[in-house]
């Protein structure tokens, strides 16, 4: 008989969790062997039971993308896949640097779930086909408009970038995702990674170095 592929599942909301977890056990080939909420609970998992796939939420308590880093150093023969809402493409490319070997957005149906738990445990990557047409599809359209960067920010990303120059026009982190088609806690976390690439403690600092490297060009 062959042997099952041992899941972790690891998310914060019960009710979703449950979910997963019944999805997964309906599979001839799978079996959950533990579950938790927070990344202490990921961690602790990996170490106890050693899942072939521990699925993992992103924003779960601690941190999502902490609990990869951490379980591919001390746990590598536990793959991570990231199940999430987070729909942005460098929060992918963070995650996938930290040793997640895939993102999987949350409302995928339950048989790509169950492929891409058999292709993680495979040691392969896998990322869902919806979420990769998206990005290509976004990267077209940035690579199509000239105001998407400047130059003078060599630090940041295109879009850190972008999300810099609306905080100088003084929008606030919703009214910036509004504008480029983010959530408002993405772009929290793009505003915390401003700052720190910047060294700056707040917006205005921010904004003084918009204005000092544009010569207040920008409008």
């Amino acid at each position: 008989m062959q042997r099952k592929i041992r899941v972790g599942v690891v998310d914060d909301h019960p009710l979703y969790r449950d979910g997963v977890v019944f999805a997964l056990e309906s599979e001839m080939d799978m079996e959950v062997v533990a579950q938790g909420e927070t990344a202490s609970d990921a961690y602790q998992i990996a170490i106890d039971h050693a899942p072939d796939v521990l699925l993992l939420d992103m924003n779960m308590p601690g941190s999502g993308i902490n609990a990869v880093a951490k379980i591919a150093l001390k746990c590598p023969s536990t793959k991570t896949l990231m199940l999430t809402v987070v729909d942005d493409e460098d929060e992918v490319r963070s995650v996938l640097r930290k040793g997640a070997r895939g993102y999987l957005l949350k409302g995928t149906s339950s048989s790509e779930l169950a492929n891409a738990v058999r292709v993680v445990s495979r040691g392969q990557s896998y990322i869902s086909p919806s979420f990769a047409a998206q990005l290509i599809m976004l990267r077209g359209a940035e690579d199509s408009d000239p105001k998407e960067a400047t130059g003078r920010f060599p630090e940041l990303s295109e879009r850190e970038e972008q999300i810099l120059l609306l905080i100088h026009r003084g929008l606030s982190n919703r009214l910036i995702g509004d504008e480029v088609g983010l959530t408002e806690k993405t772009v929290k976390g793009y505003v915390t990674n401003i700052m720190e690439k910047l060294h700056v403690r707040n917006r205005v600092e921010a904004a003084m170095i918009v204005a000092e490297r544009t010569s207040g060009r920008i409008q």
